[in-house]
């Protein structure tokens, strides 16, 4: 097969290469892992072969992540909800209104992220050898942040050398690691799929991923996909598996992770499970009534004393000027009014670094009119109903505004969980116990 023209989709003020190939009726997004380079994709056998099976099931639209392969290079750590954010662009110029996602590796995360927040627009969430994240007390097989980190300067500095790629083939496809001419070309294939400084920050991204709190909120056919021997862990699958409402797991004996290393034992099962979800689910699907989102809540402080200093007809003016400051920053945040009560406004957000940043200029804004505010934010799954929104995130979320101080934002650990790689900081405010929420909940004042 000759190689795919590759285009380039619009995200922001980030230029990101895709290629779309193949037709039919259903659409296949493959979420590449660590890194990747769409064209170089094709100059392998392995490599080429991975990607005409994938097309043969349906139109595939593949994609280098922002900072890797033929993507623009960026500045700092993409997040997942930036990550997110290109998907839906390379969708959009690839005239995908929905599609399956399969992501493999580390694109395991944010396939999840996305089929959570975005159920209208995926099909079928399909993951292969991907991991959750960093150490919990849940996940204990698990490199720690520490661990992970501690391993950045020797990679950097190794990066893309065959001393270096011998180890990684080593690691991810023992089966291939006496192949010298294969050991060869993954050398050049890291080296054209990053450099050593993305490769860096990619690393610290993940050193502080957790989805763990997202799972419960994938509601699309869900699979994965996993070798026993893999040097991911099979736990990480299992537990994705327990979690998701619905998932079926596939285990494949084997020890490699290279997705391109005997590709047809893991895309047999592929192909006959969207071949299910495809019969069974009409292309005109209704939309969901339940998604994952970010809401967020804000009060003025002080309201009623401020109230009786300034009078009706005073306060009625401050009122009027404050909520005219909190609109302009939804809309500048995407965020969606869902409801304003007395001084107070309740939000939803489709990315929680988003809704962190707009509370965040939110509280600069009306200061400058005498105002602070408290916010509070927590990302998780939310029922539609109309315009409406409820479910216990809503409510989390109030409580967590509650909590908050004059002119603080606190957030949930989810959020902050959620939000790696987006340079948002935060101090621990230690657990609180949430009016009418079972359990502690972790809380975490944004940095200024």
């Amino acid at each position: 097969m000759e190689i795919p023209e590759t285009r380039y989709a619009r995200s922001g003020d980030v230029n990101i290469a895709y290629q779309v190939v193949g037709e039919g009726g259903h659409d296949v997004v493959y979420i590449p892992g660590f890194v990747s380079n769409v064209e170089l994709n094709w100059q392998h056998p392995l490599f080429a072969a991975l990607n005409e099976r994938l097309a043969s099931m349906a139109r595939l639209i593949v994609f280098d992540k922002r900072g890797t392969g033929l993507s623009d290079r960026v500045q700092g750590i993409p997040s997942l909800e930036v990550r997110m954010d290109d998907a839906r662009a390379v969708m959009d110029a690839a005239d995908s209104e929905r599609a399956a996602l399969v992501g493999v590796s580390e694109g395991g995360p944010m396939t999840f992220l996305f089929a959570a927040t975005y159920p209208e627009r995926t099909t079928a969430a399909v993951v292969y050898g991907t991991s959750l994240g960093v150490w919990t007390p849940e996940t204990p097989w698990l490199s720690t942040r520490e661990q992970t980190l501690a391993r950045l300067s020797e990679a950097e500095g190794r990066w893309g050398s065959l001393e270096y790629t011998r180890e990684w083939v080593a690691v991810r496809s023992p089966s291939l690691a006496n192949d010298e001419e294969y050991v060869q070309w993954i050398a050049t294939y890291l080296r054209g799929s990053a450099s050593p400084g993305a490769v860096a920050q990619l690393r610290r991204m993940n050193a502080d991923i957790d989805i763990r709190h997202v799972l419960s909120a994938v509601r699309v056919p869900t699979l994965l996909v996993h070798r026993t021997e893999d040097p991911i862990p099979v736990a990480n699958a299992r537990y994705i598996a327990e979690r998701v409402p619905g998932a079926r797991l596939v285990e494949i004996p084997g020890r490699d992770h290279a997705p391109w290393y005997e590709y047809d034992q893991w895309l047999d099962p592929v192909e006959e499970f969207l071949g299910e979800v495809w019969a069974a689910e009409p292309w005109d699907a209704d939309e969901p009534d339940r998604v994952l989102a970010t809401v967020l809540f804000t009060d003025i402080c002080g309201s009623t004393a401020r109230a009786a200093e300034l009078g009706d007809r005073g306060w009625r003016e401050l009122l009027q000027r404050h909520h005219q400051l909190v609109r302009t920053q939804l809309t500048r945040f995407r965020g969606r009014e869902v409801d304003t009560a007395g001084d107070g406004f309740f939000a939803t957000f489709d990315g929680p670094a988003r809704a962190v940043r707009c509370a965040q200029a939110i509280a600069s804004a009306v200061q400058d009119v005498g105002i602070d505010i408290r916010a509070g934010l927590h990302t998780g799954e939310v029922e539609l109903e109309g315009d409406g929104v409820r479910g216990i995130a809503v409510h989390i979320g109030a409580r967590v505004a509650s909590e908050a101080g004059p002119g603080e934002v606190l957030v949930s650990s989810t959020v902050k969980d959620l939000v790696a790689g987006s340079g948002l900081e935060f101090e621990e405010r230690g657990a609180a116990e949430l009016k009418g929420v079972p359990g502690e909940w972790r809380l975490f004042a944004l940095r200024s």
